[in-house]
Parts: C-alpha cells; structure tokens; sequence
C-alpha cells in the first residue's frame, strides 16, 4: 500500500495528527463514521463491470478512486489523482500494466509508482510511490479491496464469509446503489421484525406473528440477533459477523415450491460511496449439489431473481425516504435490540479510530 498523504502536519504544540488514506484535511470520529470506517476490507464493485482496458472510476468511503486490469488481468485500485497536478487518472490512456494521466502524460503503475515522466523524463518524480494503491482481491465475482485508516496500517488477511467461501453452497450476486447512509442498511438488516410487516406481501416472509421476543446471542466472530418464540417462519435470525469484513449473515425459509435446497441464505454487507449514498452487495444462497444445483440456478434466474429484486426495492424506498437524521429522535423498543447494539459498536470504531489518529487512548 502506498499513498502521498503520509506526511502529518505538526501545529500549535500538538502531537502530529495523522491523515486518512486519500483525504487531505484532519478527519474525526463524526467523520469516520459517515463517510466509513477503516482498515478493513469492503466490497467495492462487481467484477464483470471492469474488463480488459476498461478505466472505471468509483467512490468509496468519501474518496475518488481508478479501477483497471494490467496486462495481466489484475485488478488494481488507484487513487483517482495524479501526483503531479491532481488531474483524474481516470479520463487518462490505458497502457497495459499502468495508466497515463491525459493533462502531461504522467504514467502511473499499479502500484502507484510513477515509471515516467514524459515532460520532464529523470525528474524526481519518477521512481517514486506517490498515489494511493490499495489491496485488493477479487472473489465471489466480486472486487474487494483493504481500506486503511493510514499509511502505516497493517494489511489484514482476505477472507469470504464461509457462505461464499464453501464450494457445497451455490450463490447469485446482487449489487445495487442506494441513496441513504450506510448505516441505515446496517439498521435495517439488525431490524428482523420489519420482515413479518414491509415484506408481507413478498414470496418468502408472508408467514409467521407480528409479534415477538428477540435476544442477542453471542458469538465468537459477533452475535446473533434473533426471536426467541419463533425460527424458520420468517426472517427470524441475523448474525452479525466480524471477520475481515463486517458482514451480515441470514436464512430465509423457502416453499417447496422454489425448488429442492430447503432455507436461503443470505450474505449482505454495505460499502459507504459517501455520507449519503451506499454500494449495497448481497449474495443469495442455496447448499446444493448436483441436479439439484443445476434446477436451483435455473428457477433463480427463471422466476425466483425478479422477486428478490422486489423485496429488495420494498427496502431501498423506504430507507431512501428516511430523512437524514432519521436515527437521531427516536423511541426505540425491544425489537431494536440489534439495531443499539450495532451503533454502539460502531460509535466505539469511529472513536478509537479518531484517537489513532490524533495519537490519543480512548
């Protein structure tokens, strides 16, 4: 990983106050927890919408970013500035295994090295690890990558939640971009009980009380949120995972009517575009095998994937009609043990990372 903003400025006396990876001003707790937090991996986009040549610009967690394959077929994510005037590299040339910036034709590797200099060839410029180049693997036909909180971060292992990880499991991508905060999806997803009410009328949660008991139940990489009086009727359970990624976890019962595999999964996480916009990733999943795989993926793709797309959009109008400090006056009941529980968790993320980097304990 490198990147050009690993000075810190020192100012009135103060400790030095490090900057964020692609953000140049001081950031705090408030702003972490809007625009995301860090040192983690995340979803970025899917992988099948950057192909051989393609110079696809994203924003993610606040911050412009360049994604392309070398001559290779790797992926690889750049911050979208060039290091000379700050130009976007992403209206640039592809040049195989690196990218030319369209204003003087600065050429930048993957790794973000400048390898020349056209105006100027054996300035110092060249040689140099100046722009932002992130971790990133591709999985799950998706493209993830390592967002550090700065510089010095220490890159944490890739791994898949076990859903996506498990070769007896057969999954169908989802991605969409929602207009709302990301943690109104993580509210939404601790939220079991809105299922058996905003979903009614859907193929899958029209069962089962609109009333229940819930718990949180602990467990080694989270914890569960779940009905204590009621399991494979509804959207009953959601386990909140923490593992390279956060991630959330889930099973919806299915007729028999959709075919041989019993339950589907769900695996869900939200990546923050900015403070008010969310890349939403989900994978649906069924353990099966043999015929029954080939007849599961058929009646997804025939009938089953409009009505998950419906469900979905059930949640994306509502959260996109939410205002923005919907979560701010509230009067929360039992049911919303989940969603204070994740909050809190976050609230204590953004903190603790604020302190790193003003060099406070928290």
């Amino acid at each position: 990983m490198t990147t050009a903003t690993q000075t810190a400025r020192q100012a009135g006396g103060k400790s030095k106050t490090k900057n964020v990876v692609g953000v140049r001003h001081e950031v705090d707790a408030k702003e972490l927890a809007a625009m995301g937090l860090r040192d983690r991996w995340y979803p970025i986009y899917p992988s099948r919408f950057v192909g051989t040549g393609d110079m696809v610009k994203v924003k993610r967690l606040g911050v412009d970013w360049l994604l392309f394959r070398d001559a290779t077929g790797r992926i690889r994510m750049l911050e979208d500035r060039c290091p000379h005037r700050s130009a976007p590299l992403s209206v640039g040339q592809h040049l195989g295994d690196r990218v030319a910036c369209k204003y003087h034709g600065v050429q930048v590797d993957g790794n973000g090295t400048v390898i020349s200099v056209p105006g100027m060839p054996g300035c110092a410029l060249e040689g140099r690890a100046v722009t932002a180049s992130l971790p990133v693997a591709e999985a799950a036909d998706t493209i993830f990558a390592f967002m550090p909180l700065t510089a010095e971060s220490e890159v944490t292992e890739f791994k898949l939640p076990d859903r996506l990880a498990n070769p007896e499991v057969s999954w169908f991508p989802n991605f969409a971009e929602w207009k709302g905060p990301w943690r109104f999806y993580m509210d939404n997803v601790l939220d079991p009980m809105h299922g058996a009410f905003l979903h009614r009328d859907s193929h899958s949660m029209f069962g089962g009380d609109t009333s229940a008991r819930f718990r949180i139940r602990e467990t080694d990489r989270g914890f569960f949120f779940e009905k204590t009086d009621q399991r494979g009727v509804n959207f009953d359970w959601v386990e909140y995972c923490r593992e390279a990624m956060d991630y959330v976890d889930l099973e919806i019962p299915y007729a028999p009517s959709a075919g041989p595999g019993g339950s589907f999964g769900i695996v869900g996480m939200a990546t923050p575009i900015d403070a008010d916009n969310s890349a939403i990733f989900h994978w649906r999943t069924r353990t099966v095998s043999d015929w029954e795989r080939d007849v599961w993926r058929f009646m997804y793709k025939t009938t089953l994937e409009e009505k998950h797309w419906e469900v979905l959009e059930q949640d994306r109008e509502v959260l996109e009609a939410l205002a923005a400090d919907a979560d701010k006056d509230e009067h929360l009941y039992q049911h919303d043990l989940g969603v204070a529980r994740i909050r809190r968790v976050y609230e204590a993320d953004a903190q603790r990372q604020a302190a790193m980097l003003t060099g406070e304990s928290v």
